[in-house]
């Protein structure tokens, strides 16, 4: 009997099993957890690694309401949000909710280890890391916890027992999580996960002649992330006004009302401008970028990184997008603008200063982790239990640990 299981399990090997956990549908942290499941079926095409959207699964109607709660703050009162951001009183007094939520998703979080049995457990955002490794510890479980960072600088929310390695973008994140207490060896310095077409550099011209703008004009990229968020019709309005000849890209993300107001307004501009909702050539538009006008999210700025791209931050979200552009500015890759009526100017100035330039995109390329979705990718597959495909790994770029 021994033998027939053994020479089951030799010609039908087990899979290696993945939980992919983020929050919010359009969001970075989605968006990071869809990077790492492509690079993982790029190296092991068997694996199980399905995606659950960890606050929507265990409390879909408290999410809806922390949403609109979240966007509300701060469009309204951003004040409020840098208040409470990563603030230790506020840490302090938020933990018996915490461990209240954490416990009451053990029946919801039961089911999905029972449902999916996974190896490994990898968490793109703080609040599902800290239900599944409060769930391993009180069930003492040997399931491996990974928790990706998707901002350039580690709040408190992310410290949790159980949580078996933490992957930071960068070497400053990892002495900020030192100083909250985690074991060094347990952070590795990878990036923030992207999709691998970022790393590619692209021919301008056919992507120019496939959209009808001219390859050897400048061209300025504005981004208002998934949620269309930040005064984007300012921006425009303020390009518009420069005498300078470029052309525009906008990407709105959901926000249609402003797609519909700056389609009657930008016909007016003898400017070349184009406008998008949901774009899948991003890495396409960026390539033709001069530079990007946009808000500092921890997936847009790992993609700009990737693509050399000099970044103009306007009006960041104070919390996580405002520590996001204290390291661009500290690093040489971006300008803060304030006041979207200087926009125009400031961008004018760039533009006419290259050397400028050319020293913000050698920056953005050094601080670069394109490869970070497969240096994760390796990462977790070392610790399922199949460990299939590790040997493909030894023909992919090194991991890029700090």
């Amino acid at each position: 009997m021994t033998n027939r299981v053994t020479n089951l399990e030799t010609a039908y090997p087990r899979k290696n099993r993945v939980l992919l956990m983020y929050i919010t549908k359009v969001s970075g942290h989605r968006q990071a957890t869809l990077a790492i499941q492509k690079s993982l079926k790029l190296l092991d095409p068997n694996i199980e690694a399905p995606t659950v959207n960890g606050f929507g699964y265990t409390y879909p109607i408290l999410e809806k309401v922390v949403n609109k709660a979240y966007m509300s703050v701060i469009k309204r009162t951003p004040k409020v949000w840098d208040y409470m951001y990563d603030n230790p009183k506020i840490v302090k007094r938020s933990q018996s909710i915490k461990n209240f939520l954490h416990k009451t998703s053990y029946d919801k979080i039961s089911k999905l280890f029972t449902r999916y049995n996974p190896d490994v457990v990898v968490c793109t955002q703080a609040f599902p890391c800290g239900m599944v490794a409060h769930y391993k510890r009180e069930h003492r479980l040997s399931t491996t916890i990974i928790g990706v960072l998707t901002d350039f600088s580690p709040h408190s929310y992310w410290i949790n027992d159980g949580v078996d390695y933490y992957v930071v973008p960068s070497a400053e994140a990892k002495e900020r999580l030192i100083t909250k207490g985690v074991s060094a060896d347990c952070i590795k310095v990878y990036g923030i996960p992207v999709r691998t077409k970022f790393a590619i550099q692209l021919d301008r011209n056919p992507i120019a002649a496939k959209l009808g703008l001219d390859p050897q004009k400048p061209t300025i990229v504005i981004m208002g992330g998934g949620q269309g968020l930040g005064p984007i019709k300012s921006i425009v309005k303020s390009l518009i006004k420069v005498k300078m000849d470029f052309q525009i890209i906008v990407l709105a993300g959901v926000n249609r009302k402003i797609i519909k107001s700056l389609n009657r307004y930008t016909k007016r501009s003898e400017k070349k401008i184009l406008i998008f909702e949901f774009a899948n050539n991003v890495d396409e538009l960026m390539e033709l970028a001069t530079l990007i006008i946009t808000k500092p999210g921890g997936i847009t700025t790992a993609e700009c990184l990737a693509k050399g791209l000099p970044m103009v931050i306007v009006n960041p979200i104070p919390g996580q997008e405002t520590r996001n552009t204290d390291f661009l500015i500290k690093k040489g890759i971006g300008i803060r603008i304030d006041d979207t009526s200087d926009v125009g100017e400031e961008v004018e100035l760039l533009l006419k200063s290259p050397e400028r330039l050319i020293s913000m995109s050698k920056a953005a390329y050094e601080n670069a982790k394109p490869h970070s979705a497969l240096d994760i990718a390796k990462l977790i597959l070392a610790h399922t239990n199949g460990k299939a495909g590790i040997p493909v790994l030894d023909t992919l770029k090194p991991e890029t640990n700090v």
